[in-house]
């Protein structure tokens, strides 16, 4: 009797990858038309055209399906975040923070519906997770972790202040009717930030 293959540890069935890849582009597909509070997991399997049991395989409920279709998206938007340098002192709006408006206003549907009252809050939190610790990582590399345990902590709540501005503008942002420009809602969030403490630079973000 032949011996029966299997597949490394680190190796995933491609049928699965395959399925998982339907799932998470049938839910951004469905995110992009309604809020995200009335997609059911049965509508998302529809959209596969698979059953509902083979969802349920794969994820556990509709928000872990979310997360994980939009990881990649919240990820990219984390770089960009990476790239702004936050912790220098410039005169001028960096371009680097016009570019993360920018994409956030190029898949503002989907922020739009992610971040909106019918949302997910788990999408939520993730979203500020990451851009807390890309900001943490500037802070620390600019000198503004200190020494001990206490020096940590506050950086973790500057970071996390932080964060959770940027999450806000952008609920709101993607949300406004003929609102700003990405240029222009960068120009106005870098003097806030630049203005939080008078007589504060840049480099001295709360």
């Amino acid at each position: 009797m032949p011996k029966q293959r299997t597949l490394p540890a680190d190796r995933v069935d491609p049928r699965v990858l395959r399925t998982r890849a339907l799932l998470r582009e049938a839910a951004l597909a469905i995110a992009a038309e309604r809020d995200v509070e009335s997609m059911t997991i049965a509508d998302i399997a529809e959209r596969a055209t698979v059953n509902r049991a083979t969802v349920y395989q794969h994820y556990r409920d509709r928000d872990a399906l979310l997360l994980d279709a939009m990881e990649e998206e919240v990820g990219r938007l984390a770089r960009a975040a990476a790239r702004c340098p936050l912790t220098h002192p410039a005169q001028c709006t960096p371009g680097e923070l016009a570019e993360l408006f920018r994409h956030v206003e190029t898949n503002a549907t989907l922020y739009r519906r992610m971040l909106g009252p019918g949302g997910s809050a788990r999408f939520v939190n993730r979203l500020r997770e990451l851009l807390a610790e890309e900001v943490a990582a500037q802070l620390g590399a600019a000198g503004d972790d200190g020494d001990g345990s206490g020096a940590t902590a506050l950086l973790e709540l500057r970071a996390h202040y932080l964060a959770g501005a940027f999450v806000g503008v952008f609920t709101r942002w993607v949300a406004m009717t003929g609102g700003p420009t990405a240029e222009q809602a960068a120009e106005e969030v870098w003097g806030l930030l630049r203005g939080a403490s008078p007589g504060r630079g840049a480099a001295d973000l709360p």
